[in-house]
């Protein structure tokens, strides 16, 4: 493989643009929904657990494809894969923006959308990766590209509940689609540092039994609330696929061959305990997104705007704390910044419980959002420059695929879990609503510990090679 040739500042700052633009509007289709979960179920003739399905689709496509498409990124190179995903992506939009009916919303954005987006984020974090060799360079480019992502996730809400007021809910994806033409066009200035090699093999049996495995847990923890003995086989049957794939991988490395991902990735203690830190983030991001925002809609009455005003004070807390890391791994360690964030968003959920019991406002759930939000955007960005700077550049394809992939399971899980106990209580919407926080607080204190465990030394920057 070529080495990476060393750009200057500016030329690597010059690819930022695109690339945390990308992240932005992929997040931003993870959570918009949330606010028009009752102007699409009766347009569309469908319930909340159909929008829920959908929304879950959409982040489980991407978590099963992450891995399989950024393996690709080696194949066909980074830039050509980013430009195929967005335009992927921009068909999955337009047609969920004429959908008829809840399939049709499945098809352009819970699997086009879904598969578009499987295949441009790999490139943003390998490119960034590769583009900025420094440390500190490097964890203030994902703090920029994390602060659009968590803006798009903490903000969707918000704009998507101004768009569906003013206009239409499908206004919303026409929306993601000029974005998506925006990007394009930026795109012209980005360069691909690495040669694409057609000859790299493709471990295709290992894509399909990887993408069944995340697909039926998925599932499985959906149909826990109607289905149990459907649910439990497909856990079981989830499991034993993952199992399978994680078997095999192992036997084809050791056989001379390469598999789609290398059992060596997870013999990294602080990078394994980074990727779980960042499947639990994204749970509390997107869980806690869903439930609020359904509970407000469903349970308080109160419409798309009114929702997605009040999640401003998620997306403030998260934007300021996002922009702020790369000053702060000056002066702390991104250890620290992992066990802090989680400790403040573990707050902030608690602050969603109980003001929201005690006070009968909206205002109630602002303390709340703020802390999770400061909370999020603290750790998000020291999880991912953990993860990615713990393996040289050869390595990088798999490693971004594998860290995308954790963090978009983490967002189907957090969705499909959180959403699952909301749903199936609302004949006591204020009881399922407590639940539904305490099992995602949980989490967050689950997330200190992992912090704790995270390594004490930051990892030195991979050296280039000339």
């Amino acid at each position: 493989m070529a080495q990476t040739p060393v750009g200057t500042r500016a030329a690597a700052r010059r690819i930022l643009a695109p690339l945390a633009l990308a992240q932005f509007i992929c997040s931003f289709a993870g959570s918009n929904m949330n606010v028009m979960i009752n102007d699409m179920s009766e347009d569309l003739d469908t319930t909340v657990q159909g929008i829920q399905v959908a929304i879950t689709l959409f982040l489980l496509v991407m978590a099963a494809l992450m891995i399989p498409a950024s393996k690709l990124t080696d194949r066909f190179g980074r830039k050509r894969l980013f430009i195929v995903g967005l335009g992927v992506y921009g068909v999955g939009a337009i047609i969920s923006a004429i959908a008829p009916n809840l399939g049709v919303l499945i098809l352009g954005n819970s699997l086009l959308e879904g598969i578009g987006t499987a295949l441009l984020i790999p490139p943003v974090y390998i490119l960034t990766t590769l583009r900025f060799q420094d440390l500190r360079e490097r964890a203030r480019a994902f703090g920029v590209i994390s602060a659009l992502g968590g803006m798009g996730a903490a903000a969707g809400p918000l704009i998507g509940g101004i768009i569906t007021t003013a206009i239409d809910w499908r206004a919303a994806f026409v929306f993601q689609a000029l974005v998506i033409v925006l990007i394009i066009v930026l795109a012209r200035r980005v360069d691909d540092p690495i040669a694409p090699d057609p000859g790299r093999s493709f471990d295709v049996l290992g894509a399909l039994l990887s993408a069944i495995g995340l697909v039926a847990l998925v599932m499985g923890i959906l149909a826990l609330d109607d289905a149990l003995p459907l649910a439990i086989a497909l856990l079981v049957f989830g499991a034993a696929m993952l199992a399978w794939f994680m078997f095999r991988s192992g036997r084809l490395e050791r056989a001379g061959r390469e598999p789609l991902v290398s059992p060596a990735l997870f013999r990294n203690r602080g990078s394994n305990t980074a990727l779980l830190t960042q499947v639990l983030q994204w749970m509390m991001l997107m869980g806690v997104s869903f439930v609020v925002a359904a509970y407000l809609q469903v349970v308080r009455g109160y419409n798309a705007i009114e929702t997605g005003i009040i999640f401003t004070a998620a997306t403030v807390g998260l934007l300021a704390s996002s922009l702020s890391v790369g000053r702060l791994v000056r002066r702390f360690a991104q250890r620290t910044l992992v066990v802090a964030g989680f400790a403040l968003t573990s707050a902030g959920i608690a602050g969603l419980i109980f003001t929201v019991a005690v006070l009968p406002g909206a205002w109630a759930f602002a303390p709340g959002l703020l802390g999770i939000g400061l909370g999020l955007g603290l750790m998000l960005t020291p999880s991912v420059n953990l993860v990615q700077s713990a393996f040289p550049e050869g390595q990088q394809g798999e490693i971004s695929g594998v860290s995308r992939a954790v963090s978009n399971l983490g967002s189907s899980l957090g969705t499909a879990v959180a959403g699952t106990i909301l749903v199936a209580g609302l004949v006591d919407p204020s009881r399922s609503y407590a639940l539904a926080m305490i099992v995602l607080g949980v989490l967050g204190l689950l997330g200190v510990v992992l912090g704790l465990r995270l390594p004490r030394e930051e990892p030195a920057a991979e050296p280039s090679t000339k």
